[in-house]
C-alpha cells in the first residue's frame, strides 16, 4: 500500500491540493505538536480490516488446532520471543492472539499494540541475563524512605 504524506497545515489551507492523492494512496496528515492523522478511502479502509479480521481468526483457530504451529509462525514474525523463558513465550502468544482477534472484530488494535510493546520490553529483559536475574529479586526491603515533596498538601 502506497502512502504519501502532507504536512497538516497544506491540508488546512487547501483540502483539494491533499484529496486527490487519495485515490492512489493512503495520506499521512503530519501534525507538529499532535499525533499525525491518516486519510484513507473508505473501501481502502474496510479491505484492509475485513483482511486483518480473517487473518486473525485464522491464526486464531490454528494456534488452537496446532498450538507449535502457531507458535513456531508468531516467532518467525516476532524474533524476539526466543529471549522469553518457554512457559512465558506460551502466555505470550495466547495474549497476543487473543488481543489481535479482539482487535480485529472490533476495530480496537491499540491493546495489541500495547500488549505487543509490553511483551516485547519483557523478552529484551530477559536477553540480558544479569537484568533478568536482578529483576527476579529477591529485593531488599520496601527501598529508601523519601521525603514529602515540597508543596504537597497531603
Amino acid at each position: 500500500m502506497s502512502v504519501q504524506s502532507f504536512p497538516y497545515s497544506s491540508f488546512l489551507r487547501g483540502p483539494s491540493q491533499v484529496l486527490p492523492s487519495l485515490t492512489d494512496a493512503d495520506v499521512i496528515l503530519e501534525r507538529r505538536d499532535e499525533e499525525n492523522l491518516i486519510l484513507s478511502r473508505a473501501e481502502r479502509f474496510e479491505a484492509v480490516a475485513t483482511g486483518l479480521r480473517i487473518a486473525a481468526r485464522s491464526l486464531a483457530i490454528l494456534a488452537r488446532r496446532h498450538r507449535d504451529l502457531a507458535e513456531e509462525a508468531l516467532a518467525e514474525e516476532l524474533p524476539w520471543l526466543t529471549w522469553l523463558p518457554a512457559e512465558e513465550r506460551l502466555t505470550c502468544v495466547r495474549e497476543l492472539l487473543a488481543d489481535l482477534v479482539a482487535g480485529a472484530d472490533t476495530g480496537l488494535l491499540i491493546p495489541f499494540a500495547r500488549n505487543l510493546a509490553s511483551w516485547r520490553s519483557t523478552a529484551e529483559a530477559w536477553s540480558d541475563p544479569r537484568l533478568a536475574r536482578d529483576l527476579q529479586g529477591p529485593f531488599d526491603g520496601d527501598g529508601p524512605v523519601l521525603d514529602r515533596p515540597a508543596g504537597d498538601p497531603a
